[in-house]
């Protein structure tokens, strides 16, 4: 009789009954008399009891080797004294399905970098990192279902592109066929296009592409961007009010679905922040900042990351909360696309917003006059050839817009508690890691 697959955290229903799991081998205890081993899925542990009596399943069971895949099917039986769920199945039929070489090439003593060379056998063994792979799915899930709600549509743009984006800095360049493409840095010049094309909201979660050469915790040179564009704007308050009901939503779902796992696994509780989030100028960040001390080596308009820490410190020391926008960032460190206030053209429109003293997104209100881009464009050096289709969406009627772009694995990185955007990322890319 085939008994389909039931989750190991299910078992509880089915005591008495025979059932089969199919998971990996965690942990063998082979005694003289019994042989005990701890079988696990994505949902939990369970122990499998065998009684030895010099059958063929004792030679089986004593061949199996930690991580192999098995296939379990027995009875489950109330076992108090089972630390593991007080319950265990008592084996009936035991199928390797695909037995696990040893020994292992990682262990829970393994450094992060060797850690992320076996990913696959790193996630697998650890139940916290399957568990920030089903926190990001709500968080997305969360964020597509409030831009849903609010008449977005989603977007996929090209990620290859024939001119270097932006300021042609910081792009992967890429033979095609007999000419050269640029990995896109950002889906911002067609999010734009989109707006331009008559659709009102946009938004797209999808890769993004960084050719910077950083060694920090935050950076990556591939990662997920959740990207969004807004027209018909009265201003760029519009944009930080849609990116922080988005965030509440978003995170007040990841609380529901999984903020008792979180507290268990990553000893974080998660906060679900009350709107508006507290906002700042730069000017005034920078005043706070120097009251307290701060002197940036080199940093003159920016704010350099214990800059970005202090402030955040200061914010929720003041106000309770643990986001602040940061405003009206100088037009010598913003992109020629950012508008300009008419009372104050030497800043832009635009914003960033930190989460504990981490960046999580840069935002703006977009230039959308054909004719004042075309001078802040030239101002910041640029040639308009290679803008051409760019500048061309803004020259039949484009409505007033503006937009964001947020790191996904950011969000997770602060969401959790985690040192690393590695950690948050399934697969990280960096200057030195191409692999696996």
């Amino acid at each position: 009789m085939i008994h389909s697959r039931v989750h190991i955290a299910d078992l509880r229903e089915r005591v008495g009954r025979t059932v089969t799991v199919c998971g990996w081998v965690n942990t063998l205890r082979l005694q003289s008399k019994m042989q005990f081993v701890i079988v696990r899925d994505g949902t939990g542990m369970v122990q499998v009891t065998h009684k030895r009596d010099g059958g063929p399943q004792e030679g089986q069971l004593e061949a199996l080797t930690p991580e192999s895949a098995v296939r379990v099917t027995g009875r489950v039986v109330d076992a108090a004294q089972v630390k593991l769920g007080g319950l265990e199945i008592v084996p009936e039929t035991v199928e390797v399905l695909n037995p696990a070489a040893t020994p292992l090439p990682i262990d829970e003593h393994t450094g992060l970098e060797q850690c992320l060379d076996w990913r696959f056998l790193d996630v697998r063994r650890r139940p916290a990192a399957q568990l920030l792979f089903a926190v990001q799915t709500t968080l997305e899930q969360g964020m597509r279902e409030y831009a849903y709600a609010q008449g977005a549509t989603e977007m996929h743009t090209p990620k290859l592109m024939g001119t270097a984006s932006e300021s042609g800095a910081e792009v992967f360049k890429l033979g095609y066929f007999d000419r050269s493409a640029y990995l896109a840095q950002s889906p911002q010049f067609y999010k734009q296009m989109a707006i331009a094309a008559g659709i009102d909201k946009v938004f797209e979660i999808g890769p993004v592409f960084r050719a910077e050469p950083s060694f920090t915790s935050r950076h990556a040179t591939e990662f997920t961007g959740v990207d969004v564009e807004l027209a018909w704007i009265d201003g760029v308050e519009d944009v930080m009010a849609f990116e922080e009901r988005m965030l509440a939503h978003a995170i007040g779902k990841v609380a529901d679905a999984h903020g008792t796992a979180v507290a268990e696994h990553f000893d974080v509780e998660i906060t679900v922040p009350t709107t508006p989030f507290p906002r700042i100028s730069m000017a005034e960040a920078h005043e706070i900042l120097r009251k307290g001390g701060w002197d940036p080596q080199g940093v003159k308009e920016d704010l350099d990351p214990e800059g970005e820490r202090s402030l955040s410190a200061h914010i929720e020391k003041i106000t309770g909360h643990e986001f602040v926008f940061i405003t009206h960032y100088p037009v010598g460190i913003r992109p020629f696309y950012h508008m300009r206030p008419a009372d104050d053209p030497s800043v832009t429109l635009s914003f960033d917003l930190l989460w504990k003293g981490l960046e999580v997104t840069t935002g703006a209100q977009r230039e959308h006059r054909y004719d004042v881009l075309l001078k802040q464009a030239a101002e910041k050096g640029m040639s308009p050839e290679p803008l051409q289709d760019y500048l061309n969406a803004f020259r039949y009627g484009c409505p007033p817009h503006g937009g964001l772009g947020m790191g996904l694995g950011r969000v997770l990185m602060v969401l959790l508690g985690l040192d690393s955007i590695r950690e948050a990322t399934f697969l990280f890319r960096g200057p030195n890691r191409l692999t696996p």
